[in-house]
């Protein structure tokens, strides 16, 4: 292989991603090791850690990307099957020069990709724009490395546990979704105090139960079943790679992510006062004002794990999380997103303050909002519609936040609107006091469409 040309719609903007046998190959897998191993000799490193989760694909994915490691002459670090944290922490336990974990994430079964580290920090954007280009040119170290390979479940799962010291006492259920958390999730409930109960623990990248995205409340069918009739305190459950929760209360009432990001901030700040903590511009009013309620200094920051986690680093946060429920801390912890990790801060964060996650979550103050709502729009018109939106919207001196897309605050609430860094489509989500506040909103978001040309669907009723 003297040179490489990617299908462009692979390479996104915090991974790269495609359809197996389709837009992606074991050859783009084995360009890709070679392009990172590059990186990685250029600056000054000589060994990529290298995970994968339970897809059908991965295995043999994973054996392409290791000839290419070798082929630049950088030794690849093994770690085999397992969640995309536990390939994080291998990156730190192993000190590596980098880290590939081929994953598809949530993604459908003929889905498959690879999630990047650069050192300790993760590979996006530019930086994977920039192995495009590489691999194009040929443009790549030569070499003859090793590979050994690691055994590190144990060890991962016994870091885990170091963290724990919540109530000894619930009762719980757990639900892997047949992704590569289950194997995890199995050591880790074996060694946690109280009652548990597992669900599609065994891994299976064919996904036979239900899609592994604990953020689509329809996914959560057998756990809410389980948690009601088993009398559970609460649920909780995994995406496709295990870096993303998903929980149920006691009641089977979803909590998501910027419900589970106050909770847990409060934890964080009791121990670390005036901290900032981060979150996306989906996450809901209550979340920032919560925060400073609480004695933080709340960051609005841009969607997207590896932009979540830059920002962490320039702002030296403890915490940040996102509406989609990567949750990262950097408090007592590594940074990066680890849902295992924060299934046990949340079990601390219940056992601390002495409230159930049912009481909790009524202790929330009351607003109504949308989903995350998606309009389609041509690839070549979605940047340019938000920012037609934005100069609208000064120009009439609303107040708008343009940090990723633009949110809009009013009286009623707020609304956003942003371009999706992954798909041809809009996001938008609004949030009120009432319903007709939210219709308000959402009134005002379509009329900014429509005089963009293009057109919002009626907002569905109750």
């Amino acid at each position: 292989m003297e040179r490489h040309t990617f299908d462009p719609t692979i390479l996104r903007a915090y991974d790269v991603r495609g359809i197996v046998g389709k837009t992606l190959h074991a050859a783009d897998a084995e360009a890709l090791g070679r392009s990172v191993a590059t990186l990685v000799r250029r600056e000054g490193g000589d060994s990529v850690a290298v995970g994968y989760d339970g897809r059908l694909s991965s295995p043999d994915m994973e054996e392409a990307v290791v000839r290419g490691l070798r082929a630049a002459g950088v030794k690849a670090l093994r770690i085999g099957l397992g969640p995309t944290p536990m390939l994080y922490y291998a990156v730190h336990e192993l000190s590596a020069g980098g880290g590939i974990m081929i994953t598809g994430s949530h993604n459908p079964p003929d889905y498959n990709g690879f999630k990047l580290m650069l050192g300790k920090k993760s590979l996006y954007g530019e930086g994977i724009t920039a192995l495009g280009r590489m691999a194009e040119a040929g443009d790549w170290e030569t070499g003859s490395g090793e590979d050994e390979r690691f055994d590190l479940m144990e060890r991962y799962v016994e870091r885990l546990l170091r963290d724990f010291d919540g109530p000894r006492d619930l009762k719980i259920a757990w639900d892997a979704g047949n992704g590569s958390a289950g194997p995890a999730m199995v050591r880790l409930t074996a060694q946690l105090p109280g009652e548990h109960i597992l669900l599609y623990q065994d891994v299976d990248g064919r996904f036979p139960n239900h899609h592994p995205d604990p953020t689509v409340p329809e996914n959560l069918t057998e756990l809410r079943r389980t948690v009601l009739e088993q009398g559970c305190d609460l649920g909780i459950a995994f995406d496709g790679d295990g870096d993303r929760i998903g929980a149920l209360d006691g009641q089977g009432r979803v909590l998501w992510g910027d419900q589970l990001m106050l909770l847990l901030a409060r934890e964080v700040l009791a121990e670390r006062p005036g901290a900032p903590i981060i979150a996306d511009v989906k996450a809901s009013q209550v979340l920032f004002d919560g925060i400073a309620a609480l004695g933080g200094q709340p960051i609005m920051g841009q969607t997207g794990h590896s932009l979540v986690k830059a920002k962490m680093i320039e702002t030296g946060a403890p915490f940040a999380g996102e509406m989609s429920a990567h949750l990262f801390f950097a408090d007592r912890f590594y940074g990066h997103d680890d849902a295992l990790y924060a299934a046990v801060r949340l079990l601390n964060a219940i056992g601390k303050y002495g409230d159930s996650l049912a009481a909790f979550r009524d202790s929330l103050p009351k607003v109504v909002n949308t989903p995350e709502l998606r309009f389609p729009c041509e690839e070549s018109r979605k940047v340019a519609v938000v920012e037609e939106v934005a100069a609208r919207l000064k120009q009439a001196g609303a107040e708008v936040i343009d940090i990723d897309g633009v949110r809009v605050k009013t009286a009623d609430g707020w609304w956003l609107l942003r371009a999706s860094n992954t798909q041809d489509v809009l996001v938008a989500r609004c949030e009120a006091q009432d319903r007709a506040g939210l219709e308000r909103l959402y009134d005002a978001l379509a009329e900014q469409l429509e005089q963009s040309g293009l057109e919002a669907p009626a907002l569905a009723s109750d």
